[in-house]
């Protein structure tokens, strides 16, 4: 089964929001799933925590995280690596107690270094943060995402790599890729070759509970700028719709458009049209 994510509290949540709120309008709203947004900081007040967890249980809805943006596991200061791993491991403890099933994370900028040796600094970290993962979030998933400048780890290739390593899966993001390659991966052909090359590392039911994010997405010879409305970018989405369901594509797809549920419903829609 494949749910699609609003990113956050819904634009329309009446009042003045915040997650509780949230999730009864993503409820109302006909969605089965939310991404809570802890990308500043990583809430502590665990009876609020629970209390997300309890009502998203009773609403149907499935919850996945996206962790701090202040991380990288490549920091070459020790301070600052034990900061990224400690707000990782925050963010997953925190995600357990709430009911959420996978954490994305930014893993970490190369800062000039060679691609092979940055993957041994974040394999040596990520060793260091599954050591607690028994104890602290055994049913939690730790989802590296693909990222969208050539300047940061997260290549197809190195998040399916360190995930087959570790039995975890990645967060996938076909517009960070669209991105990261200046205009490249936006066709039915080369979604399908990603998709296959998913299953060939991970094996074909790793395809059932996949963690995805997708939006239009502004980018240059850099790689990735800004997020965009789908209908306001060069991404077709449709196509990805489609692709999603022949190849029969489960778990979480999260809308990141600026327009939040707008986009999120306009690609449900599209996905029950099958």
């Amino acid at each position: 089964m494949l749910r699609f994510a609003v990113a956050g509290t819904p634009h329309s949540t009446p009042g003045s929001g915040g997650t509780i709120a949230g999730l009864k309008r993503t409820a109302e709203l006909g969605l089965n799933a939310m991404e809570i947004e802890w990308v500043q900081r990583v809430p502590d007040n665990t009876e609020h925590i629970e209390q997300i967890g309890k009502l998203a249980y009773d609403l149907g809805i499935t919850l996945t995280v996206h962790a701090p943006y202040y991380v990288n596991l490549n920091s070459r200061e020790d301070d600052k690596l034990l900061a990224s791993k400690k707000r990782i491991l925050h963010a997953l403890t925190m995600a357990e107690i709430m009911g959420a099933i996978s954490v994305c994370v930014h893993a970490a900028f190369y800062l000039g270094h060679d691609a092979k040796d940055v993957f041994e600094q974040v394999r040596k970290a990520t060793s260091s943060i599954l050591k607690h993962k028994s104890k602290y979030f055994p049913t939690v998933n730790l989802a590296y995402e693909t990222m969208g400048k050539p300047t940061q780890f997260g290549t197809l290739e190195e998040v399916l790599r360190i995930s087959k390593e570790f039995d975890m899966y990645p967060c996938i993001d076909p517009a960070h890729l669209h991105a990261r390659s200046n205009g490249a991966l936006n066709s039915t052909k080369e979604w399908e070759e990603m998709f296959d090359t998913y299953a060939d590392s991970l094996g074909k039911s790793a395809l059932q509970h996949m963690h995805l994010h997708f939006s239009g997405i502004a980018y240059g010879p850099k790689g990735e700028k800004h997020h965009l409305p789908l209908q306001k970018s060069d991404a077709k989405w449709k196509d990805f719709i489609a692709v999603l369901h022949k190849k029969n594509i489960g778990g979480i797809c999260v809308c990141e458009s600026p327009l939040m549920e707008d986009d999120t419903l306009r690609m449900q829609k599209q996905y029950n049209h099958f």
